[in-house]
């Protein structure tokens, strides 16, 4: 069963030997702190003069966003998938339509009750270094994922009880119990396979060297400023991959992202909705891809003022006009929501979307129940304070909230949000995961990295166990699915506000982007 509902049109371009319009014929659906101007030569990573086989001597340069860390163990945020997915392989990637489909392994096989998954890998294939890459190395791999003190994937392996190098060819995952989730959980970053040379020898210098086999080895990078890559010629995909040269840069400022466009300072970059109408009138040509980013209000509910009572949380859903903030801040684009998933999705529930109107009576009712009949103060913290926490500010001010808005360093950010959780109210962005329960657990686990409160709710985990033990071809899965969606927005703390699509400016010169709904890939993808 496909994890996207069938739609009716598609932005996306053919991709070379991939499923074209049968596959798009439906909605694709499914975002460390390093030494301070660090800059790396990285020769050695196998940059050097790459074949121009099937590639063009040309360069695309993006204008997104550089990672965290290029260590996809201890990256801290979920844009960095993107840059990450250009230098790293998994096993399994997904496609357009959001199903797991095979990468570096060929294949894979569950046995009868779902507690173990086999996949076989695709011979002859090497990292970066020339290393190769067997079961030994994808055991290693997935294990230090699991095992390693400072993973912050840990907590989405935490079910794989073994790994087994069962020949050089065939990896064996054998789980602590049954999850049929495990090829697309495999699909992201949790299941990029890093070279073990690398980590046994100096773990730490992979935050800023990356060791995969992806389409794309790093050549330099200087940290916050560029990142230089060319094209690998031993990527498993390689002939799909065009583009010889690619160049990552910072998110361009909202006010000069189209004139760098216009003058080639990028010919690709994500735009805010308000540059929209700008970047068509520029002649640049704008894609809106339907993305699994959803823009969210995390509250603790470990921290006053919602430790004290959880109508006040209640109250905060009800008192947000999502309407305005999409049609302000986005400039419409996008779509209100109130759960995790888009519409499209197999999880998403449209009859859930009913739930928390804007209700500014019904906010200030459930405040008096919890004792603030009189007014309230808040403080909501954000990394940027202009736009969404300002008008959240004002509609919170209309039921009675006082909201001093906070002032977070983009850099500290999860440090101080979701790793110290330090902070009550926090704006931010879900950026999607490959598998339903990956997503899941990062926003509702016990050790959710953005659920600050850590608050838990049985009956959802009760809901997800029988969501990890129905297989994704099941006709029951979208309603298993769903059903643990419901659950979650009813009971969890998380205000989700509107989904966020991506929105990329190109050059006329690029041709059209694939629209990858997770993780932006760039097969195809040509610069005349």
């Amino acid at each position: 069963m496909p994890i996207l509902r069938p739609s009716t049109s598609s932005t996306a371009p053919s991709l070379p030997g991939t499923p074209s319009r049968p596959g798009l014929g439906r909605r694709s659906f499914l975002g460390l702190s390093l030494g301070a101007g660090a800059a790396l030569t990285l020769a050695a990573c196998g940059g050097g003069s790459a074949s121009t086989a099937g590639g063009q001597a040309a360069t695309l340069k993006w204008g997104w966003a550089l990672p965290t860390s290029w260590d996809p163990v201890t990256s801290s945020a979920g844009w960095d998938v993107h840059a990450l997915s250009l230098v790293y392989a998994g096993l399994t990637k997904l496609d357009l339509t959001g199903q797991a489909v095979p990468a570096l392994a060929t294949s894979w096989k569950y046995n009868a009750d779902g507690t173990v998954v086999t996949f076989t890998l695709r011979e002859g294939q090497k990292f970066s270094d020339g290393a190769p890459i067997d079961a030994t190395a994808v055991k290693k791999s997935i294990e230090r994922g699991r095992d390693d003190a400072k993973s912050l994937v840990a907590s989405q392996l935490v079910g794989v009880k073994d790994v087994t190098a069962f020949d050089a060819g065939t990896v064996r995952l054998t789980l602590a119990a049954p999850d049929f989730q495990i090829p697309a959980l495999l699909a992201g970053k949790t299941g990029m396979i890093v070279n073990p040379k690398a980590f046994e020898g100096d773990a730490a210098g992979i935050a800023t060297k990356p060791a995969g086999s992806g389409p794309y080895t790093l050549v330099s990078y200087v940290q916050n400023a560029k990142a230089v890559l060319r094209r690998n010629p031993t990527y498993w995909d390689a002939s799909h991959i065009k583009i010889e040269n690619f160049e990552v840069y910072p998110l361009p400022e909202a006010s000069t992202v189209v004139a760098a466009l216009t003058s080639g300072q990028y010919n690709v970059a994500q735009i805010p909705g308000s540059q929209v109408e700008a970047a068509k009138a520029a002649g640049l040509e704008v894609q809106v891809i339907p993305s699994m980013v959803v823009a969210v209000l995390d509250l603790n509910l470990g921290k006053a003022p919602f430790d004290d009572d959880p109508d006040v949380a209640l109250a905060i859903k009800y008192a947000i006009d999502r309407k305005e903030l999409l049609k302000t801040a986005a400039f419409g684009h996008g779509e209100v929501t109130v759960q995790p998933f888009p519409q499209g999705y197999a999880g998403h529930d449209d009859a859930l979307d009913k739930l928390f109107p804007y209700d500014p009576d019904k906010a200030r009712q459930l405040l008096a129940k919890a004792g603030h009949a009189g007014g309230l103060d808040l403080t909501l913290s954000t990394s940027t304070p202009e736009g969404v926490p300002e008008l959240i500010q004002a509609q919170l001010k209309k039921v009675g909230i006082n909201v001093r808005i906070d002032t977070v360093p983009q850099a500290q950010a999860t440090q101080l949000v979701y790793i110290q959780r330090s902070k009550a109210l926090f704006v931010d962005q879900f950026a999607g995961r490959d598998s339903a329960t990956q997503a899941f657990q990062v926003l509702f686990g016990k050790e959710g990295l953005m659920n600050p409160g850590r608050t838990t709710s049985p009956e959802l985990e009760k809901a997800l166990d029988v969501v990890r033990r129905t297989p994704l071809d099941s006709a029951e899965y979208p309603a298993v699915l769903q059903k643990a969606t419901g659950i979650a927005v009813r009971t969890m703390p998380n205000v989700f506000l509107y989904t966020v699509p991506r929105i990329l400016a190109r050059n006329t010169k690029v041709s059209q982007i694939p629209a990858y709904t997770v993780v932006q890939r760039f097969e195809g993808v040509t610069v005349a």
